[in-house]
């Protein structure tokens, strides 16, 4: 009863400092200083049936290929935590964003891509490529299990996509660098764990848990937080060093799901010192992490909830609106 009454503490605080920013201007929300709003283009007038438009296609692309939910988070995230959530990550080119090392993995293009395309064919030059990502995000994951929050849109998209501007963190970092990683984005401690509990559907591979199964901190030995048996079975799959030719293999973060669920498996692994991700398993270590991760584990809809308004404020992140950047054509290419 005291961590859930710890946590919801925790959580009053976040959803005041949210509510702080909020206004009501001719009746309708709005949230400061972003500029986004709820139903920005049926406001408007000019794409009322944006978001009826962009589900239809997601449901068609999911029912396919379900690991687009995973795919197109990863996209967001990319997107968001590097120039701020104005599309770059869907720029095309020998510097983009896409190119640099962390995101050579990147898929859901082709998602955005025929979503841009029938959105132009409706709605020509008005909804952008940032606004398509966040729908389409949030529609493709609600398909997988999460819950389907009001987005607020409005985002146009940016001019330049840079991938020496890629800061992305390494995913064996400490949850102290994670956090201060996340609060340089505006993000707090809830919002880190919580989000990071898309890993739960998520994958990676071998070389990058490499040193958790070899040689932790240079010590010859595995990670002594990870359970010794997940050492073996990791040992199986990921050879301490791949000979000429062999395969970096993909492995899933939550091998019990691999159905592309939105569920909260991946906090009960790390409760149980199973995570692969060595950053997933620090959040036993921080006061915070752990007590919020605790309470994610054997409480499905109190993340379920926290990660609405996590989404919302990730995808609120160095927005541009107005008379800023541009309503791209196509997603891979500014406007000539």
């Amino acid at each position: 009863m005291v961590m859930r009454r710890d946590f919801y503490a925790i959580l009053f605080v976040v959803v005041s400092l949210v509510i702080a920013t909020i206004s009501i201007v001719d009746g309708a929300v709005t949230v400061q200083p972003t500029g986004l709003r709820r139903k920005f283009y049926k406001l408007n007038g000019q794409c009322p049936d944006v978001e009826e438009y962009v589900k239809h296609q997601v449901k068609a692309h999911w029912l396919k290929d379900r690991s687009i939910a995973a795919k197109l988070l990863r996209l967001s995230y990319s997107d968001c935590f590097v120039s701020g959530c104005d599309g770059s990550i869907l720029l095309d080119g020998r510097n983009s964003e896409r190119k640099a090392r962390q995101n050579v993995a990147l898929g859901g293009f082709a998602v955005i891509d025929t979503i841009k395309s029938v959105l132009e064919q409706r709605c020509p030059g008005v909804v952008s490529c940032a606004d398509i990502l966040q729908l389409a995000t949030r529609d493709a994951v609600h398909l997988a299990g999460a819950p389907s929050y009001p987005l607020r849109t409005g985002r146009r998209d940016g001019l330049v996509s840079n991938k020496a501007a890629v800061d992305l963190p390494s995913p064996s970092i400490s949850w102290e660098a994670s956090l201060a990683y996340f609060r340089s984005k505006g993000l707090d401690v809830l919002d880190m764990t919580t989000l990071l509990g898309a890993h739960t559907m998520g994958s990676t591979r071998c070389s990058v848990i490499a040193d958790r199964l070899y040689n932790f901190n240079n010590t010859r030995r595995p990670d002594p937080n990870m359970d010794i048996s997940l050492v073996k079975d990791m040992r199986k799959i990921c050879p301490a060093r791949r000979t000429a030719g062999q395969p970096d293999k993909v492995i899933p973060l939550n091998p019990e799901n691999t159905k592309y669920k939105f569920d909260n498996n991946y906090f009960t692994r790390v409760a149980n010192k199973k995570a692969i991700l060595g950053v997933d398993q620090q959040l036993l270590f921080g006061p915070d992490t752990k007590l919020i991760s605790q309470e994610f584990a054997t409480g499905f809809e109190d993340w379920r909830k926290s990660w609405a308004l996590s989404m919302n404020r990730m995808g609120s992140i160095g927005v541009l609106t107005g008379n800023q950047g541009q309503i791209r054509k196509h997603c891979r290419f500014v406007n000539k």
